[in-house]
């Protein structure tokens, strides 16, 4: 069989890391792979991964024709605040931008409609520029008046920055073909922030598949749907953000077979929907915003709530409040913490409590104290909940949450507490780690609640089910009708006129492990039906590997 008919997909989340080997002839899956995702280096868990998919599908290395990478890297360095700090020249635009660059300048230049200078490009505002920014900055970024009709001043500022100081260099009439400056601007500065990120990560895929023998060509999941080789990814990383949302997007429209669906993919930290229209991805032609930032950047039409399967489940005054913040269920803190003293989660009749008792945080493997006063009180004295750790460093609730995030998204904390996740396993839905540590927790905090540990369960559930309808409602009827009709409907059991119910009328197609479990509920309270295809719980990775072939049909 000729090796163009098998091809690898893979797509990095933020718990797992999942792979298939796809026959494109037949359509059928050979083999699937689960290996938990290293959020310290990506690569790591994609070279577990390809391995294990080849070894259960016994397909020799020779024979696969493409690997397709599906990554939230990123999307997690904008959030964590990873990258080049970059410098912005902004050519004949004299008026503040807001855009995510360590210092920006303004020189004189640019162009008018079909090519016409403003004014000659300012190269001595230019080169004090350059050596202002030399030594502070890792990269550059250059965004010129009209530029995406005439880069002429784009070009000539690059090459200068080059000789003068040579470091990454990226403009923005190479990302992005549409008019207003500071969302090209903001685009460009992104692609300059993710330049180093992305260059680590690509370099390590490509030892991971020389170790295991794989020489095909490697594709990047772009936002818009399609993909791009890894030279075109370092080039125009920031068409990666919406990676994820994007495998999601094409392994719905290959589940909907032509018609018009809504797809639901519950992870660990989010619940992503996408919308499929006649068999197509809906794409957002005008560009997304990444952050606080408007961008040019094509992405499939998406909407995100911070919940997921590890959204911390805490109970303040008898009432329960669920994410969003991301911590390692109770039921998976041995597979996640890797040797790390594990009595508090063992035991949380010990820390889990109320507010600030809701989590317990542990030094994350390897991680090396230096002076931070969260590591030291963690690495001296062992795990300790929010409340331990104001209570031993003095710190105030509001500074201690932002540095613990800080160190969170750093990778130096791990955070465990109670999760939907654990309610599945106390409920016996699920058994993918240590039920009893499950029961243990729900135990505490169902007694906070004055309630049995099931029916505390079956609240957090309820909770989760509830808050994925609101948001599909929220997403769908703004997009349709306006953010009016959506303010509303969030009012309208307040209403004392007025009585309004909504049915869905597209279908849901259901993607992640933990979507049979809260998604049927879902779609109840909407009035449609949900659906989980063949493969579902490895759907974005399947998305991947069929990307191709949705395209090509277009």
């Amino acid at each position: 069989m000729s090796s163009e008919h098998f091809v690898i997909g893979i797509d990095t989340g933020g718990t797992y890391t999942d792979a298939v080997v796809l026959d494109r002839r037949t359509g059928r899956v050979q083999a699937c792979a689960k290996a938990p995702t290293t959020a310290h280096d990506p690569a790591l868990a994609i070279g577990r991964a390809l391995a294990d998919v080849l070894a259960a599908s016994g397909a020799e290395p020779g024979r696969i024709g493409r690997v397709t990478v599906s990554t939230t890297l990123a999307t997690n360095a904008l959030v964590e605040d990873k990258g080049a700090e970059v410098g912005l020249f902004v050519i004949g635009h004299d008026k503040r931008l807001h855009v995510p660059a360590a210092d920006s300048r303004f020189i004189p230049g640019g162009h008018k409609a079909r090519g016409v200078e403003v004014e000659p490009l300012g190269m001595e505002f230019l080169l004090k520029g350059i050596s202002a920014m030399r030594g502070h900055v890792d990269a550059y970024a250059v965004c010129a008046l009209l530029a995406f009709d005439d880069p002429t001043h784009e070009l000539v500022a690059a090459k200068a920055i080059e000789l003068t100081d040579p470091k990454p260099v990226f403009c923005s009439h190479q990302a992005s073909s549409l008019p207003g400056i500071e969302e090209r601007a903001s685009t460009a500065v992104l692609n300059a922030r993710l330049l180093p990120v992305m260059q680590d990560f690509l370099q390590s895929i490509a030892r991971s598949m020389q170790r295991l023998g794989l020489s095909c060509p490697v594709r990047i999941v772009r936002g818009d749907g399609k993909s791009m080789d890894l030279d075109q990814a370092l080039r125009n990383s920031s068409s990666t953000v919406a990676s994820g949302p994007a495998a999601t997007a094409l392994f719905g429209a290959d589940a909907a077979a032509g018609d018009t669906a809504v797809i639901v993919d519950v992870g660990g930290t989010t619940t992503d929907i996408t919308l499929i229209r006649d068999g197509r991805p809906v794409i957002r032609e005008e560009g997304m915003t990444i952050g606080a930032w408007r961008t040019h950047v094509q992405a499939v039409e998406m909407y995100t709530v911070g919940l997921g399967g590890d959204s911390v489940a805490q109970v303040s005054n008898g009432l329960i409040s669920l994410g969003p913040a991301r911590v390692v269920p109770l039921s998976q803190a041995g597979l996640h913490l890797d040797g790390a003293p594990l009595d508090a989660v063992e035991n949380p009749a010990d820390w889990l409590g109320t507010d600030m008792r809701g989590q317990c945080v542990h030094l994350a493997p390897g991680a090396v104290p230096g002076d931070d006063p969260i590591l030291l009180r963690l690495a001296e004295r062992g795990p300790a909940t929010p409340w331990q750790l104001r209570r031993d460093i003095g710190m105030a609730e509001s500074s201690l949450e932002k540095a613990i995030a800080r160190l969170q998204a750093a990778r130096r904390v791990v955070s465990c507490g109670f999760t939907p996740t654990d309610a599945l396993h106390v409920l016996g839905r699920l058994s993918l780690g240590n039920a009893e540590a499950s029961l243990r927790g729900a135990k505490v905090l169902a007694e906070l609640c004055g309630m049995a540990p099931e029916e505390f369960c079956l609240r957090v559930l309820e909770k989760a089910e509830g808050t994925i309808a609101a948001t599909i409602l929220e997403a769908l009827s703004t997009r349709e009708v306006g953010p009016a009709l959506a303010r509303f409907m969030g009012q309208t059991g307040h209403s004392p006129l007025l009585d309004i119910s909504i049915r869905l009328k597209a279908r849901i197609i259901g993607i992640g492990a933990a979507a049979p479990f809260l998604l049927p509920a879902v779609a109840e309270r909407l009035g449609t039906e949900v659906v989980f295809p063949d493969h579902y719980e490895v759907g974005n990775a399947l998305g991947a590997a069929v990307m191709d072939s949705i395209n090509a049909e277009a």
